[in-house]
């Protein structure tokens, strides 16, 4: 047995949407790091462009709204075709939002789920149909500790998180004998652009960090080696699993 083989991600394909910045630019440099050549996408074309141009030749960028299923079957298309396959797949586009239900907004419910847990599923349809057709692939969903803590004033970003636990278990038994594993992070808060406002209110910062039994948030490289692991061979075994990266933040 090559174990050294089986962590390598040498001349492996990725497609990382919400690879502009935060968690999924983080993957996205690990990746590339590491001999992946990877496609990232962002609604934003500006940040997305700088973004790829930052990581580097072996990094591509695409626009794309994931909420948008027309947008994501020509994205992938173009991604598909770029790279010539396309072995991973990481879900990290999300939108993260915070008020009481009684106040909630139908349009910021929509806003949320379309992104967060309609999104995952446009990406996960449209590149698991390519991975069927090869007959592998790594998907890694974006999950969060909020998919199983009851937390207050976030009924909507609470309930994606746990709708996307939901459909990456029944995608992982669909889908592995097509040789596709699915599987998902759940982190903790990290230092990202997507919850800085929140993490500048010293109402939020001293919750959350009396929430974390490491004391502190996370930083974005600290979620590299979870999505290294899921993608690699060394994750064979691993099905419909949600890896905490967390803090401790879900052991109490």
């Amino acid at each position: 047995m090559d174990y050294t083989r089986m962590f390598s991600l040498e001349g492996k394909k990725a497609l990382i949407t919400g690879g502009a910045t935060g968690l999924g630019h983080a993957i996205a440099r690990g990746y590339v790091t590491l001999g992946v050549d990877v496609t990232i996408t962002s609604r934003n074309e500006e940040r997305g462009r700088e973004a790829a141009e930052r990581l580097g030749p072996r990094a591509r960028f695409f626009p794309c709204d994931v909420s948008d299923a027309a947008a994501v079957h020509f994205t992938v298309a173009a991604a598909h075709e770029h790279l010539g396959r396309i072995d991973i797949l990481v879900n990290a586009a999300g939108v993260f939002l915070t008020g009481p239900a009684e106040d909630l907004s139908d349009a910021e419910w929509h806003r949320v789920m379309d992104t967060n847990l309609n999104g995952t599923f446009f990406m996960c349809r449209a590149v698991g149909r390519l991975m069927i057709a090869q007959g592998s692939g790594k998907i890694i969903n974006f999950s969060s500790t909020d998919a199983y803590l009851g937390v207050p004033n976030q009924p909507v970003y609470c309930a994606s998180k746990g709708a996307v636990n939901q459909l990456t278990r029944v995608l992982a038994v669909d889908w592995i004998k097509h040789g596709i594993n699915v599987n998902a992070i759940a982190p903790c808060d990290f230092d990202t652009p997507m919850i800085a406002t929140y993490l500048d209110t010293e109402e939020y910062r001293t919750w959350i960090l009396d929430a974390l039994p490491v004391g502190r948030v996370g930083q974005p490289p600290e979620i590299v080696g979870a999505a290294v692991y899921l993608a690699s061979d060394a994750a064979s075994m691993v099905v419909g699993h949600t890896l905490m990266v967390d803090g401790g933040r879900t052991v109490i």
